[in-house]
């Protein structure tokens, strides 16, 4: 009688481990994962042409338009894996014009991620690629229309423009179009950004297969470190940026802009 009981303990035991050890998910299985920009400024809500804020030097302005790329996504997973997105999945241009600034990522490997990197702009190759290669929104003719220097073969990685009565032209207007991708030489500009950002302690992200609803990594954009940072930038002294050495200070500051404010799972 004793063997049996013991018998019994032991394959329960058994069980027991083996289904506490059994996998969340298996490693063929695929699911989707969503990315929300949401633009701010500051501590406030980024307001087209409504909201007015102020720098680092004290001068007060409004934005008309914020537009700027996200590209070559790669995602963290908690057991240390990574996964890069296909470069053909990769390009995004977020508009705060739009409805949503909502990316969404299909075909994800299931995991549980705790972190994203991103580049801000467009990669060297893609910018210098043939144009029958650059489709969608870097399209410069169709969803890229207005962020593409023609003049200068390369991607406006990042535009803002508004008003400011600091601003010296008579417009009072504000243009800081941000690119440069080094061109075919290493004296050219380059302003390409890689971006790392970590989820808040305890979340993650978790990619499962026939989900009723996608994670979502919720991502506040700072407009305002645009203007601040490593460098404080006067609108006064700088009304207008683009492809211009002032404008590694500028892309500089803004690598700052990101953060992972949480992230939902239902």
């Amino acid at each position: 009688m004793k063997k049996f009981f013991l018998a019994t303990a032991v394959a329960l035991s058994l069980f027991s481990c083996s289904k506490s050890e059994s996998p969340e998910f298996l490693p063929t299985e695929k699911g989707e994962l969503d990315i929300e920009f949401d633009n701010i400024v500051g501590s406030k809500n980024l307001q087209l042409n409504t909201g007015t804020y102020t720098n680092a030097v004290g001068e007060s302005y409004s934005i008309s338009m914020l537009n700027y790329y996200i590209s070559n996504i790669v995602l963290l997973n908690e057991n240390g894996s990574t996964y890069s997105v296909p470069k053909d999945s990769s390009y995004f241009l977020i508009k705060e014009e739009n409805p949503t600034q909502l990316i969404s990522l299909k075909n994800i490997p299931a995991g549980n991620y705790k972190s994203i990197q991103f580049v801000l702009g467009v990669d060297s190759v893609m910018c210098a690629a043939p144009l029958d290669q650059r489709k969608g929104v870097l399209d410069p003719a169709a969803g890229g229309a207005g962020m593409y220097w023609s003049w200068n073969s390369g991607y406006i990685f990042l535009k803002l423009e508004g008003t400011s009565n600091a601003v010296t032209a008579a417009d009072k207007k504000y243009r800081y179009h941000i690119g440069g991708f080094g061109g075919y030489s290493s004296a050219t500009i380059n302003n390409i950004k890689k971006i790392s950002l970590n989820a808040p302690m305890g979340q993650l992200a978790k990619v499962r297969q026939n989900k009723p609803e996608a994670p979502h990594i919720h991502i506040l954009a700072d407009a305002a470190t645009v203007f601040s940072g490593k460098t404080n930038v006067s609108l006064a002294a700088n009304g207008t940026v683009m492809f211009s050495p002032y404008s590694v200070f500028v892309a500089e500051n803004y690598t700052q802009m990101f953060s992972i404010d949480h992230i939902h799972n239902d």
